[in-house]
C-alpha cells in the first residue's frame, strides 16, 4: 500500500509539473495579463497540497528552469533562477503547513496564504541577491510591483481557485 502511495504521488506530481510547463502558452495569449495570472504558482500549489512538501518544493523548483532552458521563457538570469526558489518555497509551504494544521476548511486558506507570502518573500530576497550580483538594484518599490501590484490577478484567482479544487478532491477522497 505504501509502494502505490509514492507511486500515486510521483504520478500526481509529473501531471503538475507538466501542467506548469504548459499553462503559460495559454495565459500568454493574453499580453496585457498573462503573467498576471501567475500560471505556474497554481500547479505547484496544488502539487504542495496534493502530493506533499517534498513533491511541491521538487516541482516548484524544477517548472521555471525547465521551461527557460527549453523555451528560454522566463529568461534564466535572473527571472527563471529567482522563480525557481520562490515556487519552491510556496510548494514546500503549501505541503508543511497543510499537513501540519488541523483539517478545517480555514487551515487551507492559511497553508494557501502562509506558502503565497513566504514563496513571495522567498522571491525578493533571491532578486535582491542576484540583482546585487549583477552590479543591478532591487529596492522595496520593485518587490512591492513585482510581488504584489502586479501579481494581483493571480493572487485573486490562487485564492479562490486552490481551496475549491483542495476541499471538491478531499470530499472526493471521503467517498472512496
Amino acid at each position: 500500500m505504501k509502494r502505490e502511495n509514492k507511486v500515486l504521488k510521483m504520478v500526481w506530481a509529473a501531471m503538475f509539473l507538466a501542467i506548469a510547463y504548459v499553462l503559460p502558452f495559454l495565459t500568454g495569449q493574453m499580453p496585457e495579463i498573462g503573467n498576471m495570472l501567475c500560471p505556474m504558482h497554481i500547479p505547484v500549489l496544488l502539487c504542495g497540497f496534493i502530493c506533499g512538501w517534498p513533491w511541491g518544493l521538487a516541482v516548484g523548483f524544477a517548472v521555471p528552469l525547465l521551461r527557460s532552458m527549453t523555451l528560454s521563457m522566463p529568461p534564466f538570469f535572473p527571472k527563471a533562477i529567482c522563480m525557481a526558489f520562490e515556487l519552491a518555497a510556496y510548494g514546500l509551504m503549501a505541503g508543511i503547513l497543510y499537513r501540519a494544521l488541523p483539517k478545517k476548511k480555514s487551515s487551507i486558506y492559511v497553508a494557501l496564504l502562509g506558502a503565497m507570502v513566504l514563496g513571495r518573500i522567498v522571491w525578493g530576497t533571491a532578486m535582491f541577491i542576484c540583482m546585487g550580483l549583477s552590479g543591478g538594484a532591487f529596492g522595496w518599490k520593485a518587490f512591492l510591483a513585482g510581488a504584489v501590484t502586479n501579481a494581483i490577478p493571480g493572487i485573486i484567482i490562487q485564492i479562490v481557485l486552490i481551496p475549491i479544487l483542495i476541499m471538491a478532491l478531499e470530499k472526493a477522497k471521503e467517498g472512496e
